[in-house]
């Protein structure tokens, strides 16, 4: 089949229609995994040894497992895990299993950037709030997170580029997100535009990733 550029333009509003669910998949999962980072780089910098190896532990066995991987551990195994309790997963949406992994994963990514920023502030400053009579909660909303968050922004800013790529991986679960669309229009033009439809589903997330950048 002969190529043909004007297709790409063509394809392009069509692959549009599920932007939301790739977009949403990336803004959720950044949120979850931030929480559930910010619990994990606790545990990391807590007193406690059990939990600081249970989060360390933890951290580096998810970052050893391919996000492929993990994804179809979650779609496969989350209903044979819960079915003893009586807890039917089966109908559950291809979007919150994509969730849940993606989470998992970055999960433990976002720990090492929550952990190795709350390292980067100068201990002074903890001893200076405390002088004047701030609370740790003060001190934590006050002083350390506006300074954390500004260290943090470069590589939030990766993170979220990272997630937004991954998220095209839900496809070989079945979620019909930006690759998925871009799946069933190859498919439905029996694999004659595969070429077109890939290179406009390319700068599609070219455009995305200059935004975030």
């Amino acid at each position: 089949m002969q190529f043909t550029p004007l297709y790409i333009i063509q394809v392009i509003p069509d692959l549009l229609k599920c932007l939301g669910v790739t977009v949403w998949l990336a803004v959720a999962t950044m949120i979850l995994s931030t929480l559930f980072g910010a619990l994990l780089a606790w545990a990391k910098l807590g007193k406690s040894r059990v939990l600081r190896a249970i989060a360390n532990a933890y951290t580096a066995l998810l970052r050893c497992t391919p996000t492929l991987i993990l994804l179809f551990l979650c779609y496969y195994g989350l209903p044979k895990l819960f079915a003893p309790l009586g807890i039917d997963l089966n109908r559950m949406s291809q979007f919150y299993y994509s969730l849940i992994a993606f989470t998992l994963l970055d999960g433990a990514l976002m720990s090492e950037v929550i952990r190795s920023t709350y390292e980067s502030i100068d201990r002074g400053q903890f001893e200076a709030a405390a002088t004047v009579g701030m609370t740790p909660l003060q001190t934590l909303r006050r002083i350390i997170l506006p300074q954390g968050i500004y260290i943090a922004l470069p590589n939030l800013g990766s993170t979220m580029i990272t997630l937004l790529k991954e998220a095209s991986l839900a496809f070989t679960i079945g979620l019909v997100d930006l690759m998925g669309q871009a799946k069933l229009i190859i498919s439905l033009s029996y694999g004659a535009r595969a070429l077109e439809t890939y290179l406009a589903l390319t700068l599609i997330y070219w455009a995305l990733t200059f935004l975030i950048a």
